[in-house]
């Protein structure tokens, strides 16, 4: 599997994604890390990266895990039928939230096996990744709860990556102030750590 890890939105090389996927530039918009604003937002936010990664050659469609909730194989088979999925940013624990309870967190890692699968992400969406959440309540509340979700907190991250990514770091956005105090519990308890700042990418292919 491919990886374009991002801090904010495409970053400052967006032509680099499109440049991941081989034939099928179909590539899944997800927002479910946006599932605690007001609905006309989330799909103003959506609308957003359609945009943008129509700019660049890709074929968006969205994928709102919600409607998978139990239903794996379902998903599975939208995810069959694309060359990437798009991870937007939000909540990292209300995104992880339902990865697991559609199962999409099992076909990712099955996706790693995909040489030409490509996933791409910033902030919540490539915080995922890390082997655990810990440290992002700094940044994120955990007890954000929308409805249809379950109320359990979910800290383990998916371990694609061995380190944890810290976006935002040092840059003009809302979360960078939290985001040192994130820095400073991962130095304290001796936590392998990444940071990017907004306009940085991390490309794996």
């Amino acid at each position: 599997m491919k990886l374009f890890l991002s801090s904010y939105r495409l970053g400052n090389e967006p032509e680099k994604l499109r440049k991941l996927f081989s034939e099928n530039r179909k590539i899944a918009v997800i927002g479910n890390a946006m599932d605690f604003v007001d609905n006309l937002i989330r799909e103003e936010k959506i609308n957003e990266s359609f945009v943008e990664l129509k700019n660049i050659g890709l074929l968006p469609e969205e994928i709102d895990l919600r409607k998978y909730f139990g239903k794996q194989k379902e998903l599975n088979n939208r995810l069959n039928n694309l060359g990437g999925v798009y991870v937007r940013g939000g909540n990292t624990f209300i995104l992880r939230r339902a990865m697991l309870e559609s199962g999409f967190d099992n076909l990712i890692k099955e996706k790693t096996k995909d040489p030409n699968f490509v996933y791409s992400g910033y902030s919540a969406g490539i915080c995922v990744l890390s082997p655990t959440l810990r440290g992002i309540e700094f940044v994120d509340d955990p007890n954000n709860i929308p409805e249809r979700y379950e109320s359990e907190v979910v800290w383990e991250g998916l371990d694609i990556i061995d380190d944890i990514l810290v976006p935002h770091y040092k840059s003009d956005h809302p979360e960078s102030g939290m985001v040192d105090k994130e820095i400073e519990h991962y130095i304290k308890n001796k936590i392998k750590f990444i940071t990017l700042r907004d306009g940085e990418v991390i490309i794996k292919s």
